[in-house]
């Protein structure tokens, strides 16, 4: 099981406020890629380049998320995503976190729900993590 957010809040501590600085720094390493990508497209993905984005999106946060339970934003702030039985994210579990987020970042209400329920919660869960028993944690070293 999960750290109860009762009787260890250390595990919590500050984890939306990480969260959202890991999703920045995620967010300028996927576009980086892309524009990496860019040249082997022969330029053509500028005029598909939001798909481009998603796609690059979905397999970097899905790989890194199966490899280590983090992405590599998350890795700088040390924070980790958990299952409900407290172990790292299987292959799995990964692919439908990142689908679920995905779906969740291309819905504005969806996201501002999500973002509340991170905020608000005591275990800073978002929709997805609550459909699949997953939070975010400061990471163990």
């Amino acid at each position: 099981m999960t750290p109860d957010p009762e009787f260890h809040p250390e595990f919590y501590e500050s984890v939306p406020t990480k969260r959202f600085l890991a999703w920045i720094i995620d967010t300028i390493l996927i576009l980086l890629l892309c524009f990496i990508a860019l040249p082997f497209t022969v330029f053509t993905a500028l005029f598909f380049f939001p798909l481009l984005y998603v796609a690059v999106g979905v397999v970097y946060r899905w790989a890194t998320l199966a490899s280590g339970s983090a992405t590599f934003g998350m890795r700088v702030m040390s924070i980790e995503i958990r299952d409900a039985e407290d172990r790292r994210l299987s292959g799995g579990v990964a692919l439908m976190h990142t689908l679920g987020y995905t779906l969740s970042i291309g819905t504005f209400f969806v996201q501002v729900i999500s973002m509340i329920l991170m905020i608000s919660s005591l275990r800073g869960q978002g929709i997805t993590d609550m459909a699949l028993g997953t939070v975010a944690l400061n990471a163990r070293r």
